[in-house]
């Protein structure tokens, strides 16, 4: 099969488009699926060059291209186990499936199916721990994959293919910090809200019936308002300045870097700030007083509880919500979507498309 495969940690010349990949075999309780689009994410950049680990302390664009020259291979994975390579990379799967192993339904064959990103499989339901699909094991960027039955979930709307690409690691990061941090009808700030899981955030926060201010570039600004946002403030903006001291009741932050004390300033006395990302920056400071003084809650959001995911299938038949494709590209132009994807340019999702067709036999 053709397979977009990471060679190793380093630069985009790390990715190699191969046609001679062996299709997977599914092992009991899996299912094979042929994929039909897959979603690029900055997890599939931060695990190429390693960012994970904490030898690395700048934002993910500084490597994004060329990777970086101090990793340790051991935590720069989301497991905190060394990433095995080669590896097919890709946590956003739509398809179908074409095969079924030992104790799952042949009725499932033919069905179109998203995969959760965020496998307790293999882990066996462990609480706060999950593979990352593409980086733990192999994922979508590829013409087949298989994936545990139990994490695969039927899906059935009019969407395209490449519409529910963009679903799984986008919306499901952001629902899940909604989620922990059990937001309402209340004042919410969103950053980095012009990218997959910000505008996802701001889409679910709307949902949730909340008033979500936006932390977006001016060039995207109207993009971002027309998913639902009150109103969009400046990247780079002095937020006291232009929102006041108090002003939110939660912070939704996928940037993290040196505006995160402004962030908790934002927030209003017993107010809530989640993080999912720091493309930004990984390392800022805290005034600790800030945090007790005024009774914040701080939620860390990686793990997700099995209800976050079926909660969204719900909320896509629903037509409650609907990703922004911004461009799709073949396979094999991997690394050039990635440069695009690192330019930060585009609104919501960049999409990958595998070649049709294909031999499972």
């Amino acid at each position: 099969m053709a397979a977009a495969v990471l060679t190793g940690r380093g630069g985009l010349e790390k990715l190699e488009y191969r046609t001679d990949v062996p299709v997977p075999r599914p092992e009991k309780g899996e299912v094979l699926i042929q994929v039909a689009a897959a979603g690029i994410n900055n997890t599939d950049v931060n695990t190429r060059i390693g960012w994970y680990s904490k030898a690395v302390t700048s934002g993910t664009g500084e490597g994004g291209r060329s990777g970086f020259d101090a990793v340790d291979d051991v935590d720069a994975t989301w497991s905190g186990k060394a990433l095995e390579f080669p590896r097919i990379q890709g946590a956003d799967v739509c398809g179908r499936i074409m095969e079924v192993g030992e104790g799952v339904s042949p009725d499932r064959v033919g069905e179109r199916v998203l995969v959760r990103n965020m496998l307790r499989t293999p882990v066996d339901y462990r609480p706060f721990e999950c593979w990352t699909f593409g980086s733990e094991c192999d994922g979508g960027f590829a013409q087949f994959t298989v994936a545990p039955s139990r994490e695969t979930y039927a899906v059935h709307c009019d969407w395209s293919d490449e519409e529910l690409a963009a679903v799984p690691c986008a919306y499901s990061t952001a629902e899940n910090m909604l989620h922990r941090a059990a937001v309402g009808p209340e004042r919410v700030l969103v950053t980095g809200a012009s990218g997959g899981v910000g505008l996802a955030a701001v889409q679910l926060a709307g949902r949730r019936g909340a008033t979500v201010i936006a932390v977006s570039s001016a060039a995207k600004a109207a993009g971002v308002l027309a998913q639902g946002a009150e109103g969009t403030v400046d990247r780079g903006t002095d937020l006291i300045a232009e929102l006041g001291r108090g002003s939110v009741d939660v912070v939704i932050d996928l940037v993290g870097g040196p505006q995160f004390p402004q962030l908790l300033d934002l927030l209003r006395p017993g107010g809530r700030y989640a993080v999912a990302g720091a493309i930004g920056g990984p390392t800022a400071q805290i005034d600790l007083r800030t945090l007790y003084l005024r009774d914040l809650s701080l939620f860390g959001c990686t793990f997700q509880e099995d209800e976050v995911f079926e909660n969204l299938i719900g909320y896509v038949e629903r037509g409650e919500v609907r990703p922004v494709v911004s461009r799709t590209y073949p396979l094999k132009d991997i690394a050039r979507a990635q440069e695009e994807f690192l330019s930060k340019q585009h609104l919501g999702k960049l999409v990958l498309v595998p070649p049709s067709g294909g031999n499972t036999a």
